[in-house]
């Protein structure tokens, strides 16, 4: 399955006179598309700033999120992340709500990846993110949720790949059983929900951003801990990643195992072709342990 299409194009010219009539101190600098995924699309304005506007509408009510809540977490963040600075409304022809953001230079992960001592700073970065939310923070129907409320999923996904060919191996089954069955023996935090490769970016071998909050809710931690499978290719770095957490039990480690499994399957029924290879490279990782 291609990027779905855009419910709305979203030319230069667009973005443009948007800018000029909301934020007309900002409206001349320079503007160029850099990015079009399946929610978003962004554009560099300037040298220091981006603009961000979904392009479906089902992303609307996620922009809508992330203005709403980053805001509150991102001075307590250790790595830089696209906080919103200036709010765009809807204006005809444009139907919903967009975003002023700082521009954050890199590449995302699954395109450069990160060298094996960044394993400290992902860790550093989720210990400072997984803090007690407040109580009106948002709920995520699919993320931060106990892996049993994805089994429906889970089943779909294998059955699919199946009938594709694509066999899924008996140690990732088994794996998730697993997983499922772990308790959730932590108070929920705040969780990024989305952390893969694609939503990390890196500079040098440096992870150097984190991108994308739409997804952002209080739930289960061991969502965004699956990353550690994502983005470290070697064991030594994921050992590592294991020791560096020692307030982590085993009981979310394998319940991370279980979302990095789900977020693989999910990939690659969907056959993004951009994060397939990533998918797979995952599952592998899985299987190698730890």
């Amino acid at each position: 399955m291609s990027k779905p299409a855009a419910d709305i194009d979203l030319p230069v010219a667009l973005v443009r006179d948007l800018l000029h009539a909301q934020h007309p101190d900002i409206a001349q600098l320079p503007l160029a598309e850099a990015a079009s995924g399946w929610d978003n699309a962004i554009f560099r304005l300037g040298e220091e700033l981006a603009v961000r506007l979904p392009r479906r509408a089902v992303a609307a009510a996620l922009l809508e999120n992330e203005r709403r809540w980053l805001p509150l977490l991102h001075a307590r963040l250790p790595l830089p992340v696209p906080n919103p600075i200036r709010a765009g409304l809807p204006q005809d022809p444009y139907p919903w709500a967009w975003s002023v953001t700082p521009w954050i230079a890199g590449e995302t992960a699954d395109r450069a990846v990160p060298d094996r001592d960044q394993v400290k700073v992902l860790m550093a970065f989720l210990d400072a993110l997984h803090t007690q939310p407040p109580a009106d923070a948002p709920r995520n129907p699919c993320r931060g949720v106990p892996l049993a409320q994805r089994q429906t999923a889970f089943t779909r996904y294998v059955t699919v790949l199946t009938g594709r060919g694509r066999r899924v191996d008996d140690g990732l089954l088994e794996l998730w059983a697993d997983a499922v069955e772990r308790p959730i023996d932590v108070s929920p935090t705040w969780i990024h929900g989305d952390l893969h490769a694609h939503n990390v970016l890196v500079m040098h071998g440096r992870i150097v951003g984190v991108i994308d909050w739409g997804d952002m809710a209080q739930g289960d931690r061991a969502t965004d801990l699956a990353s550690v499978w994502m983005l470290f290719a070697e064991r030594r770095s994921r050992e590592e990643a294991i020791a560096a957490c020692g307030s982590v039990t085993e009981h979310t480690w394998q319940r991370a195992r279980g979302w990095a499994l789900l977020n693989c399957l999910a990939i690659l029924h969907a056959q993004d072709p951009a994060l397939v290879g990533l998918a797979e490279r995952t599952l592998q990782c899985l299987l190698d342990g730890p």
